[in-house]
């Protein structure tokens, strides 16, 4: 399940009414994983249109992530959640962590930057998966810091799976060394969306 390439949404490259269609292509592609990122939309807006998007996922055996929306993904009973930092921009402490882990029981996966200390406490309190990033230069955050690379290494004795996140493309997948996962949106929804999952995933595995 916490392999290959993890497909995410952008409400710009990914609007609602086209959504299912294309998140279906990426399935057909070779998609592992799908979250659906939405920062904006009130959670009453955008639980109606998970609904759909979770059937479908189900329906493939593609885990459907919801990020950041916590109570929404309780409410939801969604397959998983994915959490990065707080509204006032600063990380999750242990204690606010074992708190999410115990009231979400499905899958957790926690973004974690480039900082071994947070991939520690997702460990800690049992996360499925951790995330770091940017790992590049990322059109989605243009203002993320990049990381260095090696912290897949040097996070590799936590025994998680870890996914990389931030500016991957086909020509740079196969630098991520040790990430089990690569997360991807704008290298996913744009032009032919089956073959650029079909491309970035044999990049990967070059790795």
């Amino acid at each position: 399940m916490f392999h290959g390439i993890y497909a995410i949404s952008d409400t710009r490259l990914t609007p609602y009414h086209a959504l299912k269609d294309m998140l279906k292509q990426a399935i057909r592609g070779g998609i592992t994983l799908f979250q659906l990122r939405d920062k904006n939309t009130p959670d009453s807006t955008l639980a109606p249109l998970c609904l759909p998007l979770m059937d479908l996922c189900h329906l493939h055996q593609i885990p459907f992530i919801l990020n950041d929306r916590i109570e929404l993904a309780i409410s939801l009973q969604t397959q998983g959640l994915h959490i990065g930092k707080k509204q006032d921009n600063t990380p999750y402490n242990l204690d606010e962590l074992r708190q999410i882990r115990t009231k979400f029981q499905g899958i957790l996966g926690i973004s974690c930057y480039g900082d071994l200390t947070l991939a520690k406490n997702a460990k800690l309190i049992g996360a499925d998966y951790i995330a770091f990033g940017s790992c590049f230069k990322s059109t989605t955050k243009p203002s993320a810091k990049t990381i260095p690379l090696d912290i897949f290494t040097q996070a590799k004795p936590l025994n998680i799976p870890m996914c990389a996140i931030g500016g991957i493309q086909k020509d740079n997948i196969a630098q991520l060394k040790n990430a089990q996962m690569a997360a991807c949106i704008s290298s996913i929804w744009q032009n032919d969306i089956p073959s650029n999952v079909k491309e970035l995933l044999k990049n990967f595995k070059q790795g």
